[in-house]
């Protein structure tokens, strides 16, 4: 298999796990939480880290997994050169971690899903490193 096969399957984990923290987050109900302490998953979904200027995260999120699986598409295709991909993945990578240090050191919380987005980028994260 490819790297960019990896590439639309993480994303597209990316894409479910995002599209179900937008429901909550639309919605205001509490997030499944495997793993973790029921409180330390609502901790983190209703702390003011849960935005990111006005916009909740997982909305931003949505976006970058959905313009990660357009961009590979149009790599693979010869349209767009790697870089705008490779930078994309950078950057979700550096939010991911920022997020993942904020629950461990300042909210010392952690969400599933949370995790689970720091977990797919570090892998998108590992491929593009690979792939470049």
């Amino acid at each position: 298999m490819t790297y960019t096969y990896w590439i639309y399957i993480l994303g597209l984990i990316g894409v479910l796990n995002t599209l179900y923290l937008s429901y909550h987050a639309i919605t205001k109900t509490p997030v499944w939480c495997l793993f973790f302490p029921e409180e330390w998953c609502q901790k983190v979904q209703h702390s003011s880290w849960s935005k990111t200027l006005g916009i909740p995260n997982p909305y931003l999120g949505f976006g970058i997994y959905v313009l990660l699986i357009v961009l590979t598409y149009l790599y693979s295709q010869g349209q767009l050169g790697f870089a705008p991909l490779q930078w994309l993945v950078y950057i979700g990578f550096a939010f991911s971690m920022y997020f993942l240090f904020i629950q461990m050191f300042v909210l010392r919380a952690f969400c599933t899903w949370c995790v689970l987005s720091a977990v797919d980028f570090t892998l998108l994260f590992w491929i593009i490193t690979r792939m470049s």
